[in-house]
């Protein structure tokens, strides 16, 4: 029975650690999908139902010659006002990125002229949840399982030694 014991661990240590570790990698938004910063496109509604978190970034593809990206404080994006901007995420390309590196509200607004077409957006940038608990642990003798996953190994280990 110890050996049976010990395959077991053995065999269910070699699934752990063969199964690959979810990662937590920052999201691209490109912000209006298809449709890329325009006017008379509603930003708000394209932000509905996402969760912007810390490290992921927006992407802006637009024409350079007529729209320009810059962060505003609420007031001024309230009232479409492009006079004060905090930065100015414009590079020049038309394909600019605003990197979402701190927890805030960020207001972003087109200020040559698009915010009175709709060319504004607002989002807020959270902290990462936190993972997911791990499943509780079960001793069974002097080995360790998690629950669940013995459940599955442990009829898979009997069936393998067949």
């Amino acid at each position: 029975m110890a050996r049976l014991t010990v395959l077991i661990a053995a065999v269910i240590l070699a699934f752990l650690v063969a199964m690959p570790l979810p990662e937590v990698t920052a999201k691209k938004y490109t912000v209006g999908d298809n449709k890329f910063w325009n006017p008379n496109i509603n930003y708000t509604i394209w932000a509905q139902g996402k969760h912007f978190y810390l490290g992921d970034w927006l992407y802006f593809v637009f024409d350079r010659n007529q729209h320009n990206i810059l962060e505003v404080n609420k007031t001024d994006y309230e009232n479409c006002n492009s006079d004060h901007p905090l930065v100015n995420w414009t590079r020049g390309a038309g394909r600019d990125v605003v990197p979402l590196n701190v927890t805030k509200h960020y207001y972003l607004l087109d200020g040559k002229g698009g915010c009175y077409g709709g060319m504004k957006l607002a989002v807020k940038v959270e902290k990462l949840p936190p993972p997911p608990k791990a499943a509780p642990v079960k001793n069974i003798g002097s080995v360790s399982v998690v629950t669940g996953l013995a459940q599955f190994m442990i009829p898979f280990a009997l069936l393998r030694m067949w």
